[in-house]
């Protein structure tokens, strides 16, 4: 008879499912315009864009330079944040990307 002794019941706490967090983010365009998007790898989402790929918005100009990232809690949050970024003048983005670099210069 197969039975469990008290010793192999794993006490442990349930756990809660792990998301993986998502970013929304700016890309560069040659001709100076900026690009948002969510991705929840934006390096390598930058580099599809630089491949020519992933958005029409670069067919007409390069992606150059991934500028700024936010990391976002899940796929919604990130989403939330891309529409309230989208909505911004572009002076108001070029904000967030000053403020982006100022925070890497300590």
């Amino acid at each position: 008879m197969n039975t469990l002794s008290e010793s192999s019941v794993s006490s442990a706490e349930p756990t809660s499912p792990v998301t993986k967090p998502w970013f929304v983010y700016l890309v560069r365009a040659a001709n100076g315009s900026l690009y948002c998007g969510i991705s929840d790898d934006p390096v390598r989402r930058f580099a599809t864009h630089q491949s020519g790929k992933g958005a029409r918005f670069f067919l007409s100009s390069p992606a150059v330079a991934l500028v700024y990232t936010e990391a976002c809690r899940d796929k919604s949050e990130a989403l939330r944040q891309e529409r309230l970024i989208k909505k911004l003048k572009k002076s108001a983005k070029e904000c967030l990307v000053a403020s982006a670099v100022a925070g890497l210069s300590i």
